[in-house]
């Protein structure tokens, strides 16, 4: 397997970080962290402005028709500098959904205002009390007088307060369908909140919310597969996103072990500190390799238990590494590590939420069981 970027990957992959290193620094995140919407609108702009919004939408709707490997070095970067903008939610999920299963009024409709940034997208699957499940179980449409009414709740639905529809999974008698749901309609109720690593999510209810029948995303009861592959292509660009908070959480242990001193020495001089670097630096290697490999299975294989199954083995290993890597940088920074003032606090809480998201370790290790 080649591990080496295109000329056009790279070069992409250096325009985004010294976007970020110039205009997204720990300052200017933190004071969009604490604004009232907790994103930037012009920062989105600047994203769409860049072209990432269209990396993962087929040319033949305008985008780029990029996968996996062509995002790895962007949602690196966004790692590295703790991104809180629905990136991920917007293009790898929403955003690849209806790419996938819309039709051409659907596509038409949505997908030319996600490119040029006017148009936020946000997929409401998580329900209270089923944990990783795709499926939903609270969430049901019935058919009545030729449109369908949508009843039920969605948890933790990233980027919600800031979208201006919803792919929302509910029920019906023919099985598992997704549906495009306006955030502002009647009956439709979003309690936004603030996650413990300053993304924005929101718990939405839906009370007898009316939809009409173009709402309906691909065929009654055919969302599952889609579904499971959006999910497969999100987890393989939230490990590439994970090994750039990492490879952040080792500069900045780096750094501050070389000035931090302890008996007139450096205490990056000590060997059993450099012997734990030694193995975050390691650990951060291998899951750069297995993040690789679940981005090349994604885009390449057309056997979805070949490709859930590499991408549960790369999750895997992901959380685990985060779990190493975040843990020892802040042990290593001793009680500085802990406070707000310190980028390395924050790349500790994205990279623990990042081992939970889209499923934690045991969930995947049951996964990949499964399918060995």
């Amino acid at each position: 397997m080649n591990f080496e970027l295109t000329p056009e990957q790279k070069q992409l992959a250096d325009s985004v970080s010294r976007y970020l290193s110039n205009e997204y620094n720990f300052e200017k995140r933190k004071a969009i962290i604490n604004s009232e919407s907790g994103v930037s609108d012009t920062v989105w702009q600047n994203f769409a402005d860049m072209g990432l919004t269209a990396m993962a939408i087929a040319e033949a709707d305008n985008g780029f028709g990029g996968g996996a490997m062509d995002l790895m070095a962007v949602m690196e970067a966004m790692g590295e500098a703790l991104v809180v903008e629905p990136f991920l939610d917007n293009v790898g999920l929403a955003g690849r959904l209806v790419s996938r299963m819309g039709s051409d009024a659907q596509r038409a409709k949505l997908l030319p205002g996600l490119i040029d940034g006017s148009e936020r997208l946000a997929f409401a699957y998580l329900e209270q009390g089923h944990r990783y499940q795709l499926a939903p179980q609270l969430t049901v449409a019935k058919s009545s007088a030729g449109a369908w009414v949508l009843n039920g709740r969605k948890c933790l639905v990233t980027g919600a307060a800031a979208a201006r529809h919803l792919l929302v999974s509910a029920l019906t008698p023919q099985g598992v369908t997704l549906f495009i749901v306006d955030t502002k309609a009647a009956g439709v109720e979003l309690n936004p909140s603030r996650t413990v690593d300053g993304f924005r999510v929101a718990d939405v209810a839906f009370s007898n919310v009316t939809l009409h029948s173009d709402a309906m995303l691909g065929g009654d009861g055919a969302a599952m597969p889609f579904i499971e592959e959006a999910t497969d292509f999100a987890t393989a660009l939230l490990c590439a996103e994970a090994v750039g908070a990492m490879k952040s959480a080792n500069d900045a242990t780096l750094d501050y072990m070389k000035q931090r001193k302890q008996f007139g020495v450096p205490i990056a001089s000590f060997q059993a500190l450099q012997h734990r670097m030694v193995e975050m630096y390691i650990t951060t290697e291998q899951a750069r390799s297995m993040a690789i490999l679940a981005a090349s299975k994604v885009d390449d294989t057309t056997n979805s238990k070949e490709r859930a199954r590499v991408v549960s083995a790369a999750k895997i290993k992901i959380a685990d590494a985060s779990r190493l890597v975040s843990q020892e940088s802040v042990q290593l920074h001793g009680g500085m590590g802990m406070t707000e003032e310190l980028k390395v606090s924050h790349t500790f809480r994205r990279l623990t939420m990042i081992a939970q998201q889209f499923g934690d370790a045991d969930h995947h290790l049951e996964r990949y069981a499964d399918l060995t």
